[in-house]
């Protein structure tokens, strides 16, 4: 049975505002009240927003149709990929910002742990997260930390789930975007714009991805959620 009481939790998503970095450069997202609490004549008050923002904003999810013609949406992704053991493969000694992750990092990560398992979920955290809160220098002219293309293919054949990055996106659109081909072509997704990928453990966590469920939908903002067995003191 599953037991809350015996599990810690992760937010690993940043919160939406308008201030966050976005791949266009501006936010990408607001919100406007559009319905006061003042404005109610009723004993019951209500505060009504509405939201306009992009699809791939904040923390978020790429299904297979946004770039593969054909491929699953946001609806088709199954719940049971959604919840998925997870690792770090952590590169922040190393990372630059045109760092890309190598097959000789996916080598050293299972030299100490052992081989990925089959249905894994992938982060690869980098550190650029320490700019979010610098839109600018977060984006920084689409030049961020990435995976290389042979990496992914190394981590495709050990048949995981998806991958997850601490930045804009797994590849650079000056690469061409190899990384999105990949994973998407092979009915995998990615989560971009992770969040507090520091606070998980290399091996032994779980995640839960939980997407606005848009039919058709090529991306989606998510609340992604990690869990460990609670350790004692």
């Amino acid at each position: 049975m599953f037991d809350l009481a015996k599990m810690k939790m992760y937010d690993l998503t940043h919160t939406l505002s308008p201030e966050i970095p976005h791949w266009n450069g501006g936010c990408g997202f607001q919100f406007q009240t559009i319905l006061d609490y003042a404005d109610c004549a009723e004993a019951v008050k209500f505060r009504v927003q509405k939201l306009d923002m992009f699809s791939g904003i904040g923390t978020h999810v790429d299904a297979p149709l946004h770039c593969i013609q054909g491929g699953k949406s946001i609806a088709d992704i199954p719940l049971e990929d959604l919840i998925a053991p997870c690792i770090v493969i952590d590169v922040t000694k190393k990372a630059h910002e045109k760092y890309s992750a190598t097959v000789d990092d996916v080598g050293e990560f299972e030299n100490q742990y052992g081989r990925i398992a089959s249905g894994t979920f992938v982060i690869l955290r980098t550190g650029w997260e320490k700019h979010w809160h610098t839109p600018e220098k977060y984006r920084n002219n689409l030049i961020f930390p990435s995976f290389s293309k042979e990496a992914v293919e190394v981590l495709l054949n050990r048949n995981i789930i998806g991958i997850g990055i601490d930045t804009l996106s797994p590849d650079r659109a000056d690469d061409g975007f190899p990384v999105h081909q990949l994973i998407l072509g092979a009915g995998k997704y990615i989560i971009e714009n992770i969040a507090n990928a520091d606070s998980l453990p290399a091996v032994g966590a779980y995640v839960i991805a939980l997407p606005i469920k848009i039919q058709n939908g090529t991306e989606a903002p998510i609340r992604l959620i990690g869990f460990t067995d609670k350790v004692d003191d």
